[in-house]
């Protein structure tokens, strides 16, 4: 007899292993008892054979803490849970519908005046912990499976340009302007940046090995080294570590530096992932093929039945770094062309950071331009 009365309830207990659980039938019916407790056996043993079980009386919030326990989530799983979690968190995960997906939609957007986009990210999150769910176990299918998504509205993205860009190196730390060259004369990702290693950078060659890729196509890639970024690692040489730290210590965020920086340069704001588009865009107007761009930028080759018989050889993507040198040089002389009869005698940026006067800078960028035209070189189109 497993099955003993409490008051006006049965209470089961059940030995296994040679522990006993109890569990509480809530039920003064001999009958409903006797299947509860039934299923309390059943749970135990599917438990110590390792078989998962339907779990869709579990809240959202508990699969969220197994999911980050568990789950192997990104950071911007974490993220999206802040949002999610005083909608979602009391809600059972097996009575999530679309239907609830559309009110928490309209909500979101009535409270807080976000975008479409955002409000898309979030459900994504949301679908993505509801189909690892599903891998567990813990429910038969996903709910939001199917769920439509509102089409988002491309914003325009502005590029930086060589002024403003003179302007962010010329009030920027001495560490956070290192990692700006590095983004604008590379392409590579914020995180690719900060877990870049000495080990990694060939000065013999003028190469960079990306350490550490978002993506299996940007790891490992080589990117030659622009002159300006090739002289700031030069003055910072170290043999083995990180190459962009403070102080010694690895950099893990740079959101506060990045936004100071912006705002004492008093240009229009930027994310830092900007620079990743302005390498892009530079080197489209330099006039560099699309393969060759996203062979430096490390993006996927894509679906194209052709794609598998593209390889960019390392003269190729020497070639693209040397148009984008000669597109900024060309962008910088042109500036100082401008400026020079309103303002004789003020500062420029050099490549490395240090200021020199605009005539110096205006007779060697002019003739460093000259030179490569006179060279033959692919026209660089206007902006």
């Amino acid at each position: 007899m497993t099955l003993f009365r409490r008051g006006q309830v049965y209470w089961a207990y059940v030995y296994q292993d040679g522990i006993r659980h109890a569990k509480s039938t809530g039920t003064s019916n001999r009958r409903n008892a006797e299947t509860i407790e039934r299923q309390l056996r059943e749970e135990l043993n599917f438990k110590r054979q390792g078989v998962s079980q339907l779990a869709p009386e579990m809240t959202f919030d508990e699969l969220a803490a197994r999911f980050l326990a568990e789950g192997n989530p990104r950071p911007y799983h974490i993220d999206r849970l802040k949002p999610l979690l005083p909608y979602w968190g009391t809600i059972p995960i097996g009575r999530i519908t679309k239907a609830l997906a559309r009110d928490y939609r309209n909500r979101r957007k009535a409270e807080n005046h976000v975008s479409d986009t955002t409000v898309n990210r979030d459900l994504e999150a949301l679908r993505r912990m509801l189909f690892w769910a599903v891998e567990e176990g813990l429910l038969t299918a996903n709910p939001l499976s199917r769920v439509l998504m509102v089409r988002e509205r491309r914003k325009p993205r502005f590029m930086i340009t060589a002024d403003e860009e003179q302007k962010l190196l010329r009030v920027s730390a001495p560490h956070l302007r290192r990692i700006i060259v590095a983004a604008l004369d590379t392409g590579m990702r914020r995180g690719e940046i900060l877990l870049q290693r000495w080990e990694h950078v060939d000065f013999t060659r003028e190469l960079l090995y990306v350490t550490h890729s978002k993506t299996p196509e940007g790891e490992a890639r080589e990117i030659p080294l622009t002159k300006r970024l090739l002289e700031t690692l030069r003055e910072i040489r170290q043999p083995e570590g990180l190459v962009f730290t403070f102080k010694g210590r690895p950099l893990h965020r740079i959101k506060t530096a990045w936004k100071a920086s912006v705002r004492r340069a008093g240009i229009r704001y930027y994310r830092f992932h900007d620079l990743r588009h302005a390498f892009n865009c530079r080197l489209l107007e330099a006039g560099v093929m699309q393969e060759i761009r996203k062979a430096l930028m490390g993006h996927s080759s894509g679906e194209d039945v052709h794609a598998i018989y593209t390889h960019v050889e390392l003269p190729m993507k020497r070639e693209a770094i040397r148009k984008l040198e000669a597109w900024r040089e060309g962008q910088l002389c042109r500036e100082v062309t401008n400026e020079k009869g309103d303002n004789h005698g003020t500062t420029t940026i050099t490549d490395n950071g240090r200021s020199r006067s605009d005539a110096e800078a205006g007779l060697a960028e002019a003739s460093r331009t000259g030179g490569e035209e006179a060279r033959g070189s692919d026209p660089v189109p206007p902006r």
